[in-house]
């Protein structure tokens, strides 16, 4: 199937879409039904005893699969979640970014299913699973 957009896509249309989080999250590594992307940790995405809120972790899983849809379907901004399941395994280290390991594990007309392990960085285990689905809506024309 193949990229149909690049990194620097993904971030202009997450800039453009929805910039009151573009800031919060940068795309490490990106390929085919695959995506690395950061969640630069800030003191609001901390909850009481420091650690990263349970919020700010589901807000990266789901943007982390978000951009990897769009990364093989081009940009749609009307894709959205419709299922997501999540454990939260460990404490994230105190201060570091999280990393979400994503990959796509079906990419069809409508729906989308994705993975993705969350990483405190600099600790080798991770943080917390996700699984998601999207609803693609149908294309134009």
């Amino acid at each position: 199937m193949g990229l149909k957009m690049t990194r620097e896509a993904l971030a202009r249309f997450l800039e453009e879409e929805f910039p009151q989080v573009a800031g919060d999250f940068a795309i490490d590594e990106l390929d085919e039904n695959r995506i690395r992307v950061r969640l630069m940790t800030q003191e609001r995405h901390l909850r009481p005893g420091g650690t990263v809120s349970g919020p700010a972790m589901f807000a990266l899983a789901d943007v982390s699969l978000y951009l990897a849809i769009l990364a093989m379907i081009g940009p749609e901004a009307l894709a959205v979640t419709t299922n997501c399941s999540m454990d939260f395994m460990r404490k994230p280290a105190a201060g570091a970014d999280l990393i979400a390991e994503c990959r796509i594990l079906k990419l069809g007309r409508v729906l989308a299913v994705g993975d993705v392990l969350l990483y405190s960085e600099g600790m080798e285990a991770p943080v917390a699973r996700a699984s998601l689905t999207y609803s693609i809506p149908p294309a134009k024309g």
